[in-house]
């Protein structure tokens, strides 16, 4: 679809652009009508956190709210291709459609349209009425739920880093950082530079209004290390809202960009010599019938169950790799002496460690999961964070003492590439047990497979090296 002016996005804005209320559908047809909606965009993120989906007249939608698609949707990979049968993954063409059924409380407008159109993001379920297990949002919400047994709420606020570039049709060729108003392009770091931004206010401009006829909260935006590196916060919340936030806010920053003749890049390591991309996760946990922390006792100290939250990531985190830094790009991202983490060691305010504990009053003592990757499924990412929490709660261990100074020398305590990530995945079974057999399988044919496309292509150190030398 054609983009929007932004006069005509602001016809679209109004103080419930994001239908929030919206309990039914009956309530969803006459939001839509009543905003002269045209089209609804039904969207499911897959293994990858791509919107996969379909386009309904909003009619057809006041109709048969539900949609049906092949099972396949959660068993691409990130270049369009199924893995073959292998062991307990077989991905069978004939077993029939899934059915997607709308939440109705991410009901939003999309405001780059050329008509006026409406997203909706949707749940998968069998024909039985069975929840698809090894779908994302379902993944993430399973984990949820566990906390909810217990008597617990996750509140989150992930931090989302992204690179603008100029345009790139040639793979072969590296990318650039784009040219801003003044002309010329970023060199050095600008850390935090206001100028840096101030640099590309138009296209924020426009990033602010669609998050906006969204619905869609921004806490802070600022420049991070890297040439045209950005970084956007998002305010803390219920953890599957926020994973839906994420989602939204990485197709509107795409649209954002392309209409100002860029590209935003979420790729872990897109140029070499700059800073990586991650996603920081922020988590806290309260309890549900006080609405209180539970990281803080009476007198605002930790409580034993901050430490086991700590710990369980400690563990745990070595055996998400894989979902946290999903791709062969992501393992590109971790080097040492830099800004991203290579280890599992926790401190107070220290961002040279994989767990941070940001300085705050007590009662929002959290945690900060430095791992995860930019390119990582939002959904499945925050679920593998808190699962590694939900575990270190169960298993009341201690962690180990906080690093005070400098954790950049401090040996690997992550796998370096994805195929040994997956093999940790795949033979954790604390972990198994959480994501499931389905999910497990799945996704390891799914990074099998990328592994096996990637390792098709010839590199230009490859060729620069060893051409004329070996």
């Amino acid at each position: 679809m054609d983009q929007k002016t932004p006069s005509s996005v602001s016809a679209l804005e109004n103080s419930d652009a994001r239908a929030r209320g919206v309990p039914d559908h009956k309530s969803a047809v006459e939001w839509l009508k009543s905003r002269g909606i045209q089209d609804v965009e039904c969207i499911v993120p897959d293994q990858a956190g791509v919107a996969r989906g379909k386009m309904m007249p909003t009619e057809k939608f006041a109709r048969s709210p539900s949609i049906t698609m092949p099972t396949s949707i959660f068993a691409q990979t990130i270049s369009g291709d199924y893995p073959p049968e292998d062991g307990e993954f077989v991905y069978d063409p004939t077993d029939g459609d899934l059915i997607f059924d709308p939440d109705y409380s991410t009901l939003s407008i999309v405001p780059w349209a050329s008509d006026p159109a409406a997203q909706l993001i949707h749940d998968a379920r069998h024909k039985d009425g069975r929840p698809v297990d090894h779908a994302p949002r379902q993944v993430l919400k399973r984990v949820v739920e566990l906390y909810e047994r217990k008597g617990l709420r996750p509140v989150v606020a992930p931090e989302i880093e992204f690179y603008l570039v100029k345009p790139n049709t040639d793979p072969d060729y590296p990318l650039e950082p784009p040219i801003g108003r003044s002309g010329r392009p970023e060199i050095g770091r600008q850390s935090f530079s206001i100028a840096a931004v101030n640099e590309f206010d138009d296209l924020f401009d426009d990033i602010y209004d669609y998050a906006e006829a969204q619905g869609l909260e921004i806490d802070t935006l600022i420049h991070e290390e890297g040439a045209a590196q950005m970084e956007i916060n998002l305010l803390h919340g219920d953890a599957v809202d926020l994973a839906d936030q994420v989602f939204l806010f990485k197709r509107t920053i795409r649209e954002a960009a392309l209409r100002h003749k860029m590209y935003a890049t979420f790729m872990a390591k897109p140029m070499s010599g700059e800073p990586g991309s991650a996603m920081h996760i922020h988590a806290s946990l309260v309890d549900t019938e006080t609405g209180k922390t539970i990281f803080s006792d009476d007198e605002g100290n930790p409580t034993k169950e901050f430490f086991y939250f700590i710990a369980g990531h400690q563990k745990y985190l070595p055996a998400v790799m894989c979902i946290l830094a999903p791709y062969v790009n992501s393992y590109r991202r971790l080097e040492r002496f830099s800004a991203s983490p290579t280890n599992v060691s926790w401190g107070y305010d220290n961002r040279t460690v994989g767990l941070r504990v940001p300085h705050s009053p007590p009662s929002a003592r959290r945690l900060e999961n430095r791992i995860p990757s930019s390119d990582s499924n939002p959904y499945l990412a925050i679920a593998a964070s808190l699962a590694c929490g939900l575990l270190g709660l169960e298993e009341g261990q201690h962690p180990d003492d906080p690093i005070d100074g400098s954790a950049s020398s401090l040996p690997f305590d992550l796998p370096r590439d994805i195929l040994g990530a997956v093999t940790l995945f795949e033979e954790c079974e604390p972990l198994s047990d959480i994501f499931g057999k389905s999910f497990v399988s799945t996704f390891r044919a799914i990074k099998q497979a990328e592994y096996e496309t990637f390792m098709r292509v010839i590199s230009p150190w490859e060729r620069e090296y060893l051409l004329l030398n070996v």
